[in-house]
């Protein structure tokens, strides 16, 4: 099949399943309740088409278990092999910031932000259509591998050069929203994040004894950052110095912490943030699970505590605590099974909540599904491998700060400011390099 062909095809598929997601009762329901949820049910229907795009390809049903794409595959159970190879390849798509590396005739050599790989894409429209894309452009855009080549199934939005730090932390939300996006399609990053997810656990245990450490929220970010400082540089703090920072809370209890916006799930971003910014003050778990990474957790002392006390029901706020852990889907099955294993009466202790009479298991495939079927790396761990991150956040150099402070060890005094730069760039010295140094 020519790529003409095969483009043919694509579209024509993509047509059917959108078709088939405004007519089929139970996705066009779910889309008009999801247009209002986000305020968008009355808009023009130029922009409903276009977060249909996005629907389509992110929306899960049935607990997960559910796409349209297979839904679309379970209702029409008799289309051709090639169809279904080629719906299977959409729902494998990947959403990304792309950096724009070359324009070529029939598509663009691109850089995702978000995994690190290198793409060759191919555009669903003539490349006159695109003209307005150049070198050194952002793209947020949408594609999927099929038949050894990658195409693009939409540009959302184009970012000039001048956009690179919006555009850096556009792609460190999408790692922290969903952080197998950071290692999805690059085998090699995800090598790179059990090696150091490996490291750090060994380091993590070597500082504090355990695995898992509970402190409040005014010493948690200076512990986290001395602890990265000790795994990075071995004249830093000692542990004894470390440990000095995990203090007691003065009482267990779960209420909102307005800086979560009444929500917990934002306690990754939170994070980042810092923790001791909050104007409450509350217990905070670090976690290191082995194959995971660490693991954050608002109210985990508090939690823990709900199953070591007889009368937890006497604890303010114990059953929103324990709801804001099984309910939130940045909690991993692992963390929920650390806490059975530790506590005799955990399974008790939540069907005594829920009003129910559910084993482990069940609790598992009701409230983590999406952990039991993959493996998902702690968002705060993978973010230690991201370069975005790391560009964002200053951790490392740039290649061109790397570059200018080599220019400067290199030539020094000998590079006049209104010399041509060593780089080869033909500006000026104190216009290129120079004015990095």
């Amino acid at each position: 099949m020519s790529v003409i062909d095969k483009i043919s095809s694509i579209s024509d598929t993509l047509s059917k399943i959108f078709q088939y997601a405004q007519a089929n009762p139970e996705i066009k329901e779910d889309f008009d309740e999801y247009l209002k949820t986000i305020g968008a049910f009355n808009a023009p229907q130029a922009q409903i088409s276009s977060i249909l795009v996005t629907y389509v390809f992110e929306r899960a049903f049935h607990r997960g278990e559910d796409t349209v794409f297979s839904m679309y595959l379970k209702d029409n159970p008799d289309i051709d092999t090639n169809t279904k190879e080629l719906i299977v390849a959409l729902s494998q798509s990947i959403d990304a910031l792309f950096e724009v590396i070359k324009v070529n005739k029939n598509g663009f050599d691109m850089l995702s932000l978000v995994n690190e790989k290198k793409y060759f894409a191919l555009p669903l429209v003539k490349m006159s259509h695109l003209k307005g894309i150049f070198k050194g452009n952002y793209l947020l855009a949408r594609i999927f591998p099929y038949e050894n080549d990658y195409y693009i199934i939409e540009i959302r939005e184009t970012y000039s050069s001048l956009d690179k730090d919006r555009v850096l932390r556009y792609a460190v939300a999408k790692i922290i929203e969903q952080p197998e996006n950071l290692y999805k399609d690059n085998p090699e990053k995800l090598l790179e994040i059990q090696k150091e997810i490996a490291k750090f656990t060994d380091k993590f245990i070597e500082c504090f004894g355990t695995d898992e450490i509970v402190t409040t929220n005014k010493y948690v970010d200076q512990l986290i950052s001395d602890f990265n400082d000790y795994y990075f540089d071995a004249s830093s703090k000692t542990p004894d110095e470390i440990k000095e920072l995990i203090k007691p809370v003065e009482t267990y209890s779960y209420f909102k912490v307005p800086e979560f916006n009444s929500s917990y799930d934002t306690y990754i971003e939170s994070s980042l943030a810092g923790f001791s910014s909050h104007s409450s003050c509350y217990d905070v778990g670090v976690i290191f699970d082995k194959e995971l990474g660490m693991f954050i957790v608002p109210f985990y002392g508090t939690l823990c505590h709900i199953f070591e006390t007889e009368n937890y029901k006497e604890i303010p706020g114990w059953d929103e605590c324990i709801k804001a852990f099984m309910e939130n889907d940045k909690i991993p099955a692992t963390l929920v099974k650390r806490l059975a294993d530790k506590y005799e009466n955990f399974t008790d202790v939540l069907n005594d909540l829920y009003g129910t009479q559910m084993t482990l298991n069940e609790f598992l495939e009701k409230y983590k599904l999406v952990y039991l079927k993959d493996k998902i790396y702690s968002p705060t761990s993978v973010l230690y491998s991201s370069k975005a991150f790391a560009d964002l956040m200053g951790f490392i150099p740039t290649p061109d700060e790397t570059k200018a402070k080599e220019i400067q060890k290199t030539a020094g005094a000998k590079v006049g400011r209104n010399d041509p730069c060593p780089c080869g760039s033909g500006k000026k010295y104190k216009k290129c390099c120079g004015a990095m140094v």
